[in-house]
């Protein structure tokens, strides 16, 4: 049996007697794009948050590559190394260039020489429009610019799994597009990823499967079409219908 690059069994995650994950269970194949939907507080970002052990969770398991990183003794850095994660706000270091920005993994924490990183994260700059930022610090870039380096940075050590975090939440529409067309490259080349996202069209073109979290719970599960086009729970056409009264479906 092939080994599945992520698998979460029966994970449940509270804060005090708030339940905010319940007996969540999901696996993620390598290149495999599953997108995670819901309202505000359904546990998107705490589901994300627990698989980087950000968070530390109640029951369950978490296994990437067949390793159960949630086990006692498990070494959290080295996990978090081999998983990429991109937030909503950027978290760039505002006093490193770009280069030194996405270098800075590479060498710090995987021993990549300064002269290789360099070498690769031009490469991946040059391939994605950023060349000519190199040298420049991150107060100077755009927003959508800021989130398209800090992706960069998670994907130049080759991460096992991409995390993604809302990233375009903070961004105006022209800067959306912009790093959802980065997203959709690195979908076409194969990238693992876990995505949390309120942009449904974004979602219909990346995802091979959307899961619906309603309250913690995976309500629904499916296909971009059946999920966002026939859905079966009160809660997901209410949720729908909420993003259409909004015109953001």
């Amino acid at each position: 049996m092939s080994i599945q690059a992520l698998d979460i069994i029966n994970l449940r995650k509270s804060y005090g007697a708030d339940l905010v994950l319940q007996d969540i269970s999901v696996s993620l194949a390598e290149h495999e794009v599953k997108v995670l939907i819901g309202a505000s507080g359904s546990g998107k970002s705490t589901l994300l948050r627990s698989i980087n052990l950000l968070e530390g969770i109640d029951d369950g398991q978490i296994l990437l590559h067949g390793q159960d990183i949630t086990a006692v003794g498990v070494n959290a850095d080295k996990v978090r190394a081999q998983i990429g994660s991109v937030f909503q706000s950027f978290n760039l270091f505002p006093h490193l260039n770009v280069l030194q920005n996405i270098t800075l993994a590479p060498r710090k924490v995987h021993g990549v020489s300064k002269a290789d990183a360099e070498a690769n994260a031009m490469h991946l700059l040059e391939r994605f429009g950023l060349a000519d930022k190199a040298r420049q610090y991150p107060d100077l870039l755009s927003g959508g610019q800021q989130q398209r380096v800090a992706i960069l940075r998670a994907v130049i050590t080759k991460p096992k799994v991409l995390l993604l975090d809302e990233v375009t939440s903070a961004l105006d529409p022209i800067l959306i597009a912009e790093v959802l067309s980065l997203i959709s490259e690195l979908k076409a080349e194969g990238m693992t990823m876990m995505i949390a996202t309120h942009e449904m069209g974004f979602a219909k073109r990346v995802a091979d499967q959307v899961l619906f979290l309603h309250q913690g719970r995976i309500l629904e599960s499916g296909t971009p079409a059946h999920i966002l086009e026939n859905p079966n729970s009160k809660e997901l056409k209410d949720f729908l219908g909420a993003l259409r009264e909004a015109g953001r479906l």
